[in-house]
């Protein structure tokens, strides 16, 4: 149970990532500072300056962050879009230095979120808060929902257009640029949600550092998975959450080693099939 919605949290996270390489190319290695960012202003929102309700919070952060990635793929990305490396670059620089104003804002002592529900309830003997619970089905009801907007709405079919073939794309009047900078800003607030319920459920903190690991496990998850697969984000996601929580329990003391569970089960699987568990570059599904 505990890896299901860890799992389900984590898939969240990955899709965000999946669905801008698989729509635009783009490796973002500022998903994980969207990630953080969503984390800090539900924080400002809700207990630092506003004292906003929980759910009014969450809408206001994740907002802004979609917002600001928008911007800052416009500004930044879209200049050096065909050049990968570059982006990669211009990306890492942008985590690093939201890392920095959040270190000078904040300072380096982590920020505590507080719970969206208090709490529990005992499941087959195990019990489990109302706060974990709500996040994972945020998480689903997002997937479910996101998916079907990719299936059956006009944007996403024009999504889908592009990550097969951009220039026939663009001759049949999709606005690429455009569609970049939502997907962007779609992208970034996914992950802004899972930073957000991570905090507000699981860990219950917020700090500078906290990007890092959850951009190493999007990447994880993704190459897991295949690269643009949102179904492999889903089954990649879930396949980590359980890894995670099952060495968690055979090793409760051992954080270092659960840490690298991620990457231990995409070198395994790598080993087994090489392209992922949906092994092809881009896959949008119906």
């Amino acid at each position: 149970m505990y890896g299901a919605i860890t799992g389900g949290v984590y898939a969240l996270l990955a899709l965000g990532f999946t669905l801008i390489y698989g729509v635009s190319g783009v490796v973002n290695l500022a998903h994980g500072s969207f990630y953080m960012l969503g984390a800090y202003l539900f924080y400002v929102f809700e207990t630092l300056v506003f004292e906003l309700p929980p759910i009014l919070s969450l809408i206001l952060a994740v907002g802004s962050v979609g917002v600001m990635s928008s911007i800052l793929y416009r500004l930044t990305i879209h200049p050096i879009l065909g050049d990968e490396v570059g982006v990669m670059v211009a990306t890492v620089c942008l985590a690093l230095i939201f890392q920095q104003l959040m270190l000078l804002i904040f300072g380096p002592p982590n920020v505590h979120i507080t719970s969206f529900i208090t709490g529990s309830v005992t499941v087959w003997g195990l019990t489990l808060t109302y706060a974990r619970i709500l996040a994972f089905t945020i998480s689903l009801v997002l997937f479910t929902g996101l998916w079907l907007f990719i299936s059956k709405s006009k944007i996403g079919k024009a999504m889908r257009a592009v990550s097969q073939d951009r220039e026939v794309a663009m001759l049949m009047g999709i606005n690429t640029e455009k569609l970049y900078m939502l997907v962007m800003a779609i992208s970034s607030i996914l992950a802004a949600i899972a930073g957000i319920l991570i905090a507000g459920s699981i860990t219950g903190v917020a700090g500078a550092w906290m990007w890092m690991y959850p951009l190493a496990l999007s990447f994880s998850i993704v190459i897991l998975g295949g690269l643009g697969s949102i179904k492999g984000s889903l089954i990649g996601g879930f396949i980590i959450g359980y890894a995670e929580q099952t060495v968690a329990i055979a090793a409760p003391e051992g954080g270092a080693i659960i840490a690298v569970v991620p990457f231990t089960v995409m070198v395994l699987v790598l080993l087994l099939r090489p392209k992922g568990l949906f092994g092809k570059r881009i896959e949008m599904e119906d």
